[in-house]
């Protein structure tokens, strides 16, 4: 598998949470970084050709940032670059995250005719108090608006983000928000705790003590309440935050919790190439003069070592239910998992953190309450 993550970086307005590298968009920057993407592009199609056998491309996913902010054209353009340079395989899935609000029926037209075949709508939550008190820029009824009219575009395969322990968030409000997206049949339902991130509005907002962060107890009531209400509608929980209809997971993502190479372009994206995981530059102006030097904008580059990647199989694994597979660490690494983590696995056994088969380990409900602390045992 490979995949490839393309970064828009650019919104209407930051939202109170959001720690993403973003920018308020302008003509200018976009204009600038639209050139420097192809560049981009265009380093790593020799890349691939060099290293990779020419391998094609698996899954396609635009993230932002705000990728439906770019016009009709923009987008065009950009999915043209991207197939006169890779070879995208056949029914690659190819996400591209969108906005309610920055949404048209032509934008909709277009994603659809260039190949785009799932969308991630972002929602978070369908009392417009809650949206406006974390900064989207839209309403639940803009929302819907979008999400119908993607239907009647021919998009099968939509994800809508919903978010929940927000600022003065009660147990029902996060209840209805589940109910009212449910009725909408989406394909694929990611639900996220809100975690406070330092140097975003919401942590300055906290820090000024404007609101108090719910209690953990709701918090996990919260969660539990996803799983059950989730499952008894047809949703399974395949990844701790992400549930789907039967043959609706998200491919791409799942490439990144199988820690399988893929490309990351755009400013502050991240990819894994090889023995190499990267970042690049954040800045706009930086990663434009790196490019304009006919370099690749990467800030930070690491080799990982056969323990790195043992490390990050593990914390990646057990994000899944499917869990830790024994045969894919005997394949992957010739370790027998089962014999060198004997002690780890007898404790979380005993405290029903985990299950355990013959094939392999994975959490149990209650240990992806506390999934954090668990993935922490391993790595010691």
């Amino acid at each position: 598998m490979l995949g490839l993550y393309i970064h828009v970086p650019f919104c209407v307005s930051k939202c109170n949470y959001c720690d993403f590298n973003s920018y308020k968009i302008d003509g200018t920057s976009k204009q600038i970084y639209l050139k420097d993407l192809e560049k981009e592009i265009k380093i790593y199609k020799k890349e691939i050709e060099k290293n990779n056998n020419k391998k094609e491309i698996t899954s396609v996913f635009l993230g932002g940032g705000t990728p439906s902010i770019l016009t009709s054209r923009e987008i065009e353009n950009i999915f043209k670059i991207i197939k006169e340079n890779y070879k995208i395989k056949e029914n690659a899935e190819i996400t591209m995250e969108c906005n309610p609000g920055t949404l048209t029926k032509e934008k909709l037209a277009t994603m659809k005719r260039v190949g785009v075949n799932r969308l991630s709508m972002g929602l978070q939550a369908v009392q417009d108090y809650h949206l406006k008190s974390i900064g989207r820029i839209h309403t639940y009824e803009e929302f819907e608006k979008n999400y119908k009219e993607a239907l009647d575009a021919g998009f099968e395969n939509i994800n809508i983000d919903l978010m929940y322990a927000l600022p003065n968030q009660k147990f029902e409000d996060w209840a209805e928000s589940l109910q009212k997206i449910v009725a909408l049949n989406p394909s694929h339902i990611s639900a996220y705790s809100l975690i406070l991130e330092e140097g975003t509005t919401l942590h300055d907002m906290y820090e000024r003590k404007e609101f108090e962060m719910i209690d953990e107890d709701t918090d996990i009531n919260m969660y539990n309440h996803t799983i059950n209400y989730l499952k008894e509608n047809g949703y399974n929980q395949y990844e701790i935050s992400n549930y789907s209809k039967e043959h609706s997971e998200c491919i791409h993502n799942i490439l990144y919790w199988k820690c399988e190479q893929y490309i990351g372009i755009g400013p502050g994206a991240s990819g894994y190439i090889g023995d190499y995981r990267y970042n690049n530059i954040e800045d706009l102006k930086e990663y434009h003069e790196k490019l304009e030097q006919n370099e690749k904008p990467i800030e930070n580059i690491e080799k990982l070592s056969i323990e790195d990647k043992i490390q990050e199989k593990i914390f990646m694994g057990l994000r899944m239910n499917e869990g830790i597979k024994f045969d894919d660490f005997k394949n992957d690494f010739n370790i027998e998992f089962k014999e060198k983590y004997r002690n780890e696995i007898s404790r979380l056994k005993e405290r029903e953190l985990i299950n355990e088969n013959i094939s392999g380990i994975s959490l149990t409900q209650r240990g992806r309450e506390i999934s954090n602390s668990i993935f922490v045992e391993f790595i010691n």
